[in-house]
């Protein structure tokens, strides 16, 4: 669809002009017009218009008239004194919302395509790679990724979402770098752990050993071991003691007999000196057999009660005295080992945790790399079944390339040559493109740019300044 006809009446500095529906150059010195006819086409098509002054001055009532060779008719009014009007109208048939209609036969870029060159690297990659078609959905990426990714702008193209999915910035990436710090932390610690506890650490045994048990046990054995080395030390000293005992009584009796020969001697002495006393002095003497007796049967009972007591002391140790010593090194050892093994338990414990807990990272983090991966491989599995509209436009990590170069890299005539294969991909829409100010580029350049829609079937409504005091139509 192209334009025929084009009238424009008292709006904005024109007072009144028509164009036909060829491919036409404006041109003329800054203040002619130029730009104020591009600026009502696109009024008429928009209803938008960033000027404070729209109606001529001096008028009540502004026009622009369009016609298409199809038929369709836009007729937009603006006035002082009443509401703004629009009629399109379609063959017969009148548009009831025509600002619907309008918007979809023909893209912005159309109405300036001068805008897009200055655009910024996002903003021009956001516009290329809505051209490329693929339907998707929410649920598309739930089924895709079992979940919804935070972290990402979901207004973009799915390319660019995917792109940010997968980006280093990205949520899944950065929750892997820090699952494998975490991991790499939780392993180094392991290690450090492992290093400190013996090479074949049996956790379970030393777990399960009862080292208080084991502790009386042993007590057990150093008592009985303590009563058969006193046994024998008892028996090994009981004919010493024995002999002891018999010399003591010996040495009784023989202090008692001295005593009692002195005794004797002083009484007989006694007698020489006191004959008056004689007969008591034999008395006595009479009676000092009896007192010997006496004092010997004292010596006999003390000496048969400390044989007694030895004799029960070497009875009770001759029961130890044949018994064997009992080993207890090996159990001295295997306490000593499990003290020692026994305080790596809770180090053990908190390694095999840390394993573990490492390999759970390792898993999350073989998640988010599968996710990583399924957002990198997506693009290529689209990109294989979705419509390319433009001729050597392809995508990588979510940037649009034509012919291998980013967007950024082209030139301005570059990126409005891009523009015109922009404004061919609605087909049965408006074939129109409105460049303002084609002085920007080389005549080169242009002339390309003017053959490229010649051969693309697209009308060209451009501008370029010159220094013709009036505006000048040059039918291309």
């Amino acid at each position: 669809m192209k334009i025929s006809h084009i009238k424009i009446r008292n709006l904005l500095g024109i007072t009144e002009l028509e164009l036909t529906g060829k491919s036409t150059e404006l041109t003329g010195a800054k203040g002619t017009g130029k730009t104020s006819v591009l600026d009502a086409i696109r009024f008429a098509l928009t209803n938008k218009l960033d000027r404070d002054l729209i109606i001529h001055q001096g008028a009540t009532e502004g026009e622009i008239l369009i016609e298409t060779d199809t038929g369709l008719v836009i007729d937009r009014k603006k006035r002082d004194d009443k509401a703004d009007a629009i009629k399109v109208k379609d063959g017969n048939m009148l548009q009831t919302r025509p600002a619907e209609f309008l918007a979809q036969i023909f893209t912005p870029l159309q109405l300036n395509p001068i805008e897009f060159t200055q655009m910024s690297r996002q903003e021009k990659n956001r516009v290329i790679l809505n051209l490329i078609e693929f339907p998707w959905t929410i649920e598309w990426i739930q089924q895709q990724f079992c979940e919804i990714p935070a972290g990402v702008n979901y207004n973009q193209h799915i390319l660019q979402v995917l792109a940010d999915i997968q980006a280093e910035n990205g949520q899944y990436y950065r929750s892997r770098q820090e699952i494998n710090s975490r991991k790499l932390y939780q392993k180094k610690a392991a290690e450090e752990i492992a290093a400190a506890i013996p090479q074949g650490y049996q956790y379970d045994r030393w777990n399960q050993y009862d080292l208080g048990a084991k502790y009386t046990e042993l007590e057990q054995k150093r008592r009985q071991n303590s009563l058969i080395e006193k046994g024998k030390q008892t028996a090994a000293g009981y004919d010493n003691k024995l002999r002891s005992i018999e010399a003591d009584r010996e040495i009784a009796k023989a202090s008692a007999e001295k005593a009692i020969s002195g005794e004797r001697e002083s009484l007989r002495s006694t007698i020489e000196r006191l004959k008056a006393e004689i007969r008591a002095a034999e008395d006595r003497i009479g009676q000092l057999d009896a007192k010997l007796k006496d004092k010997q049967a004292v010596i006999d009972a003390e000496y048969k009660a400390a044989k007694a007591k030895l004799d029960a002391d070497n009875s009770q140790a001759l029961e130890w005295v044949e018994k064997p010593m009992i080993a207890v090194d090996d159990l001295t050892a295997e306490i000593a080992e499990a003290e020692q093994m026994r305080k790596h338990l809770n180090e053990y414990q908190r390694m095999v945790r840390m394993q573990d807990e490492i390999e759970q990272l390792q898993m999350e983090s073989d998640k988010l790399t599968e996710k990583i991966e399924k957002a990198r491989n997506l693009p290529g599995e689209i990109l294989k079944t979705a419509k390319i509209p433009i001729d050597g436009l392809t995508v990588e990590n979510g940037i649009p390339l034509i012919r291998g170069l980013p967007i950024s890299n082209l030139s301005d005539g570059e990126l409005l040559a891009l523009c015109v294969d922009i404004t061919i991909q609605k087909p049965g829409g408006l074939q129109i493109i409105l460049i303002d100010g084609v002085e920007r580029l080389d005549s080169k350049s242009r002339d390309e740019l003017y053959e490229k829609c010649r051969a693309k079937g697209i009308q060209i409504l451009a501008s370029r300044t010159t220094d013709a005091e009036t505006l000048e139509v040059i039918e291309l």
